[in-house]
């Protein structure tokens, strides 16, 4: 899976004295694993929530209901709520969320299979990110899924 990107994410955390936590929904605690498995992890990542069910979304990440009903746990809003709850549940300078459909079933004709949003809450700073993998595998739809949150990781330490 590129295990550099993951070294080179806990190496710019550790170097700026940073905090991460993640809340993953489609990728099932693949972030936090891929994470955990360079050495010196536990200084950075203050721990991680798999958010499966919406309900688990609304009690550990504060994601409302009405995000839910309205933007469904598939989108923008759902990701930027899960990565700001994570933060906070976790006092962590950064929050990453992963939520989305990787197959087989489920997608919508706004968010088909293989449409993700990974939000990022940065000291009261939120946004997320699209992403779309069409004709891949559940398995490569996570890992892809997995490695750019750890970039985006990466990216929003070097602006700290």
């Amino acid at each position: 899976m590129g295990d550099l990107i993951f070294e080179k994410a806990v190496e710019l955390l550790t170097a700026k004295k940073l905090t991460v936590t993640f809340a993953e929904s489609c990728t099932g605690g693949l972030l936090c694993k891929s994470v955990t498995d360079v050495p010196g992890a536990s200084a950075v990542l203050h721990g991680g929530a798999v958010t499966y069910s919406n309900d688990v979304k609304m009690k550990l990440t504060n994601v409302k209901a009405e995000t839910i009903d309205k933007y469904t746990e598939v989108s923008r809003r759902c990701a930027v709520e899960m990565a700001e709850g994570a933060r906070q549940l976790f006092s962590a300078d950064i929050g990453v969320s992963a939520t989305g459909y990787a197959g087989p079933g489920g997608g919508t004709d706004e968010n088909p299979v293989g449409t993700v949003y990974v939000g990022v809450s940065v000291r009261g700073k939120r946004t997320a990110y699209r992403l779309y993998y069409p004709d891949k595998s559940r398995d490569e739809i996570r890992h892809l899924v997995t490695a750019f949150a750890a970039y985006i990781t990466e990216c929003e330490a070097a602006r700290l």
